[in-house]
């Protein structure tokens, strides 16, 4: 904080100067001189040693060259500043051979970069993807996708299998239902791309080359974590492939079970998430449908089973049997 002029009823700055005395002292400087008497207006003047007696008569001051003056002032700055540049060398000197084992021993990228906002995350993966060389994995829960998300899967895969990557991705079981998902997989089919789909998938996820993966941050997905660690994007692939393994071509036929006893093998699936206590909603999301569609399985099953309440659908789902049935 700066200091203050001696003169408590003319307090201000002393790298400032007040109205009245930078008045004064323009007029010094222009006449070589200034009375006494007129510089109690701004006593800041001789605070600031821009006046000095006239030494042949006491009553006039004569100003201080602004040069001189500046120079005056600055000096002690300049020391101040030397010495702190030193300060710094010296503490660089002394860190530099920590510095240099640091930079040997980390990695020269970020291994977890979080990216906040759909136009960030998309140049993200676009960014990622102009680098891919070999391989492509995506996960994509959820039933199908709308014609605009689907329009642009389709040229963005084109573009893939034209550089001679392979895609694999996988979808949940809804998706079958979808005629737009359907002829995206056909329009594909020809090139480098498999599609398999499960009743349960994790999130999202996108794989590039095992080197880089993808994975929403929030559940809104306005946020995503960029992985780039080894061990990380490696055991991500690991699960891929574990769930690749488990899920049916998409052009294949349906993978559930016939229907039993009037319950088919999404209602199955529907019943075992139920006794586990998920609520409509987190059942909806998990096999890739609506909460709708989801409801009205809900009572098909109940009707099924002779259900008059949703307490009782649950002790009559466990006293069925039918979850012991594979799908």
């Amino acid at each position: 904080m700066p200091s203050t002029s001696s003169n408590r009823a003319h307090p201000h700055a002393t790298t400032e100067l007040c109205d009245a005395g930078k008045q004064l002292y323009a007029a010094a400087l222009r006449s070589g001189r200034i009375a006494r008497t007129e510089v109690s207006a701004a006593p800041c003047l001789l605070d600031l040693a821009l006046l000095h007696p006239d030494a042949e008569d006491p009553a006039w001051l004569r100003p201080v060259l602004p040069s001189a003056a500046l120079s005056q002032r600055l000096q002690p700055l300049e020391r101040e500043i030397q010495e702190r540049r030193m300060l710094a060398v010296e503490l660089t000197d002394t860190f530099e051979p920590f510095l240099a084992i640091s930079a040997q021993s980390q990695p020269t990228t970020h291994t977890i970069t979080v990216l906040e906002g759909k136009d960030r995350i998309n140049a993200a993966i676009e960014m990622a993807l102009a680098d891919c060389t070999t391989e492509m994995l995506t996960v994509q829960p959820g039933g199908g996708r709308d014609e605009h998300t689907l329009t642009k899967a389709l040229q963005m895969g084109k573009e893939i299998t034209d550089r001679g990557i392979t895609m694999r991705t996988l979808y949940q079981h809804t998706a079958r239902h979808s005629h737009g998902t359907l002829a995206y997989a056909e329009a594909l089919a020809q090139g480098n791309v498999e599609i398999r789909t499960l009743e349960e998938l994790i999130e999202r996820l996108i794989i590039i080359d095992r080197s880089v993966a993808f994975i929403p941050a929030r559940e809104d997905r306005h946020a995503a974590l960029e992985l780039r660690h080894a061990g990380l994007v490696e055991y991500l692939a690991s699960v891929f492939e574990q769930l690749w393994q488990r899920a049916v071509p998409l052009l294949d036929e349906t993978p559930y079970a016939p229907p039993t006893d009037g319950i088919t093998g999404v209602q199955r699936s529907i019943a075992k998430l139920l006794i586990d206590g998920h609520v409509d909603e987190a059942i909806a999301r998990r096999l890739g449908m609506n909460v709708r569609t989801c409801r009205a399985h809900i009572a098909k099953l109940a009707a099924a089973l002779g259900s008059g309440s949703r307490a009782q659908l649950g002790y009559l789902i466990a006293r069925s049997g039918i979850l012991e049935r594979e799908n």
